[in-house]
């Protein structure tokens, strides 16, 4: 198949990252054309001024239209856009050069209809985003399952990093309302249209999470939450692995208590966990600072995810409300 790849990406007031984003795009290495299609999702601080200094520079476009959340807007712009290979970014990303030219490699080798690829830390992130992409990447937090191994079974790509032929776009039908979650929910349809999804393991972007402790909380209690939610739309996808939050957390609070009536050996069993976590962490980010703070984002994460997942599960399976009706918050309205 012979690719025009159209990169699409939302942006809700966050004009300084297009910014950072199109002059990694500006540096890419790869030769053939392409074009940038930058959506503007209701922000009152526009990216159009920071868009404009670019079209001379890049093949871009940049679209304005009312709020309707992230997923909406990918599906607008790839319905403005010439390409017949989408590849979906969010604004907080950088790319290192040789991006498209891997991600070029890797269909050319072996062609797929949709694939995804890892986030990492770049060097000028604060500790408080290396600890939080740490914990959001690590096989010791969350397995892999978001780009950082092959062997996670059949890999979920994430919009973050995210690419979609023209075809598999249509036939799935694109992204859903709900938010987050959107991702996995086009994932579990693209399969059931009979497409494969793949890792590029070498097509990586620099994700920098501008988010502090709180928003990172509210973040993973939201994955928590819709988790059931994509469970119940797509059974066949749940699996055991998702209640480990819940139970890692629920084993950490018994342990201390059994501790204080002289029963330690359980929170010794956590202590050698969270050794392991700090260990590996600051190995991977040369900092000690970041392997401690990778032990209190590991524990933000866990409880956010661990409570958000319980209280979903329960209101689900004992309410004969919607999903829509319980959890308002977690679906957008479409304009």
């Amino acid at each position: 198949m012979n690719t025009f790849i159209s990169i699409v990406v939302p942006v809700y007031n966050r004009p300084e990252e297009i910014r950072e984003l199109l002059e990694s795009l500006e540096r890419q290495d790869f030769n053939a054309p392409y074009e940038v299609v930058i959506v503007e999702d209701g922000s009152s601080e526009s990216s159009e001024e920071i868009v404009r200094r670019f079209q001379d520079k890049l093949q871009i476009s940049y679209y304005y239209k009312e709020n309707s959340g992230p997923g909406d807007s990918r599906n607008f712009g790839m319905q403005k856009a010439k390409g017949n290979y989408y590849i979906i970014l969010d604004s907080d990303c950088i790319l290192p050069k040789q991006y498209l030219t891997e991600v070029d490699k890797e269909l050319k080798r072996e062609f797929v209809h949709c694939f995804g690829g890892p986030d990492a830390a770049d060097a000028s992130f604060t500790d408080v985003q290396k600890a939080i992409n740490y914990v959001m990447t690590s096989f010791f937090t969350t397995g892999g399952i978001r780009g950082g191994a092959k062997s996670v079974g059949k890999f979920q790509p994430r919009s973050f990093n995210m690419g979609i032929s023209k075809e598999a776009f249509e036939k799935a039908g694109g992204f859903g309302r709900i938010h987050p979650g959107e991702d996995p929910d086009l994932t579990f349809r693209i399969w059931k249209t009979g497409f494969e999804t793949r890792l590029f393991p070498k097509a990586f972007v620099y994700h920098k999470r501008r988010i502090d402790w709180n928003k990172f909380y509210i973040q993973v209690n939201k994955f928590g939450r819709v988790r059931p939610i994509l469970n119940k739309w797509h059974p066949g996808t749940a699996r055991p692995t998702y209640w480990f939050p819940t139970f890692f957390m629920i084993g950490l609070c018994v342990s201390v208590l059994l501790a204080f009536v002289g029963i330690p050996l359980p929170l010794w069993l956590y202590v050698a966990y969270f050794v392991v976590l700090f260990l590996d962490a600051l190995f991977k980010n040369r900092s000690i600072k970041v392997g401690f703070l990778a032990i209190f984002a590991a524990l933000t994460q866990f409880t956010g995810y661990g409570i958000g997942f319980l209280k979903s599960t329960f209101l689900l399976n004992f309410s004969n409300k919607e999903p829509e009706e319980l959890f308002p918050k977690l679906f957008f309205k479409r304009k």
